[in-house]
C-alpha cells in the first residue's frame, strides 16, 4: 500500500502569508513615503517648515502629547475594575506598541494584554469582557467621528466626497452595529442568533483569503452577553466619556501639529482638520498595514491639501503628528513590555480561571 501523503501544514502557509503581508506592507510604505508624498512636497521644503518650530511650538506639542497619553488607561479602567492608572498605563502602552511593531499587528496585541492582565491576577473573562468592549466602542467612535464631521462640514456649505462616502458607510455600519449590539444584548436567543450569523459571514469571507481560523459560535456571544450586561450597566456612561477624551485628545494634538507648522484657520478651518482627522481615523482602523501606515499619512496629508494647506505645511503637520502619535507610545510601550512584570499587585484581583 502506498504511503498517503504528508497534510500540508498550517503553520507553513500561515508563515508564508505573514511573510506575503511583511513584503506587501515594505512596498506601500516606500511607495508612500518615497515617491508619493516627496511628489506632493520636496522633503527639504518640509524640513524647512519644521525647523521654523519654536520653544512655544515645542511646548505646546509635548503638552498635547502628554494629555494624549494620560487618557490611554481610562477607557481600560472603566471595563476592567480594579487595574488602576499606573498599571493601566502600562498595560496600554505595552499592548500599542507590540501592535505597532509587529507584522500581525492587532493580534499580536491582544495576545500582550491577554498575557499581562491573566499574570496580574484577572480572570479570563474579565480580560476577555474588557478587550471586546473597549474594542466595541472604539470601532463604534471610529464610525461615528465622520458621522458628525459631514454634519459639520454640511452647516458649513462645504463638501468632501472621501467623507461623505466615508460618513454614509459609516452611517450604514454603525446603524447595523448598534442595532445588532442592541438586539444580541436583549435575550440569549437573539445573541445566539446573531453570533451564529457572524461567525458564518465571517468564516465566508475567511475562505476568500484562504483563512479557515474561525473556531467561535453564537454560544460565545451568549456568554458575553451574559458577563457584559452587569458591566454596561453601571458603566457604560463611564467607558463612554472614557473612550471619547481618548479619541479627542489625539485630535487635539493633531491641530497642534497642524498650527505650530503654520498651517492656520484661513487655510484649514477647525471643521475641515476635524473632517480631515476623522477620515484617516477610518483608514487607520483597517486592517491594511500595522498601525495604517502609508494608508494615513496619504489619506491625511490629501485631505489637508484638498482643504487648502499648502502643500509643504500638509505634508510637516501629518509627519509631526503621526510621529508624536506613534514614537513616544512605542518608547514607553517596549520599555513597559520589559518590565511589567514588575507591576503585579500585592494582591490578586480575581481568582484564576
Amino acid at each position: 500500500m502506498a504511503a498517503e501523503p504528508p497534510a500540508p501544514r498550517r503553520g507553513l502557509g500561515r508563515s508564508r502569508r505573514r511573510l506575503l503581508g511583511g513584503v506587501a506592507t515594505a512596498i506601500v510604505v516606500a511607495a508612500v513615503f518615497v515617491f508619493v508624498l516627496p511628489r506632493i512636497a520636496d522633503y527639504r521644503d518640509v524640513w524647512a517648515v519644521i525647523r521654523e518650530l519654536g520653544w512655544e511650538e515645542a511646548l505646546v506639542l509635548a503638552g498635547a502629547t502628554l494629555l494624549n497619553l494620560a487618557t490611554f488607561p481610562p477607557p481600560w479602567m472603566a471595563a476592567l475594575p480594579g487595574l488602576g492608572y499606573r498599571r493601566g498605563m502600562v498595560f496600554t502602552q505595552a499592548a500599542t506598541a507590540l501592535t505597532i511593531v509587529s507584522p500581525a499587528g492587532a493580534a499580536v496585541g491582544v495576545a500582550g494584554s491577554y498575557a499581562m492582565l491573566r499574570s496580574w491576577g484577572f480572570r479570563s473573562s474579565q480580560v476577555a469582557l474588557a478587550v471586546a468592549v473597549t474594542g466595541v466602542w472604539n470601532q463604534f467612535a471610529n464610525l461615528a467621528f465622520p458621522i458628525v464631521a459631514l454634519a459639520l462640514l454640511t452647516s458649513a456649505n462645504q463638501k468632501h466626497a472621501a467623507l461623505q462616502t466615508a460618513a454614509v458607510i459609516g452611517v450604514v455600519v454603525l446603524v447595523v452595529a448598534v442595532a445588532a449590539f442592541a438586539l444580541a444584548l436583549s435575550s440569549e436567543s437573539y445573541a445566539r442568533r446573531i453570533g451564529d450569523l457572524v461567525a458564518r459571514v465571517a468564516r465566508r469571507i475567511g475562505r476568500l483569503f484562504r483563512r479557515d481560523d474561525v473556531r467561535w459560535t453564537g454560544e460565545g456571544l451568549v456568554r458575553f452577553r451574559s458577563s457584559a450586561l452587569g458591566l454596561l450597566r453601571r458603566r457604560w456612561h463611564v467607558l463612554t466619556l472614557a473612550t471619547l477624551a481618548g479619541h479627542l485628545t489625539v485630535f487635539v494634538l493633531f491641530v497642534a501639529c497642524l498650527r505650530s507648522v503654520g498651517v492656520d484657520a484661513g487655510q484649514v478651518s477647525l471643521v475641515e482638520a476635524f473632517a480631515a482627522w476623522a477620515l484617516v481615523r477610518v483608514l487607520g482602523a483597517l486592517p491594511l498595514t500595522p498601525g495604517g501606515v502609508g494608508f494615513v499619512e496619504l489619506g491625511l496629508t490629501g485631505a489637508l491639501v484638498a482643504f487648502g494647506a499648502p502643500n509643504a505645511g500638509a505634508v510637516a503637520a501629518t509627519l509631526l503628528y503621526r510621529a508624536l502619535t506613534v514614537l513616544p507610545t512605542l518608547a514607553l510601550g517596549l520599555l513597559s513590555a520589559a518590565t511589567w512584570r514588575t507591576h503585579r499587585p500585592e494582591g490578586v484581583v480575581g481568582s484564576r480561571e
